[in-house]
């Protein structure tokens, strides 16, 4: 297996989808959510990109509020739902939990084709 440094962004974020509960413990929604702005802020802190532009390109390719923090981007793009209500029932957290991991994955793949060709 490789080792998690040595992963690229898609490989790391795949890896954490598979084994959430691994990471943070009882997998949820707002766990979830914390670990990727932990990881984002960590990484920027050391020189990386995190998820800059994730909450953008949420924005450009499914129409979200842009007045919304990406969490809301996302419960918004999975419910289809433009309110926000504290409380998910256990099945739509897990449907926006996988949604939010099937869109990250096209956000980093997208990132990893940009990296590979600039002038595109």
């Amino acid at each position: 297996m490789t080792e998690l440094i040595d992963m690229s962004e898609r490989e790391y974020f795949s890896h954490f989808a598979k084994r959430t509960g691994m990471f943070i413990g009882l997998p949820s929604l707002k766990g979830v959510t914390a670990f990727l702005i932990g990881y984002d802020q960590a990484a920027r802190r050391h020189g990386g990109p995190g998820l800059d532009g994730w909450r953008e390109w949420l924005m450009a390719r499914h129409h979200v509020g842009t007045n919304l923090v990406w969490e809301a981007q996302i419960r918004q793009i999975a419910l289809g739902e433009t309110g926000f209500r504290a409380d998910l029932t256990p099945e739509e957290e897990t449907h926006v939990t996988g949604v939010l991991f099937d869109l990250l994955d096209k956000f980093l793949a997208d990132q990893e084709r940009a990296r590979q060709n600039p002038q595109t």
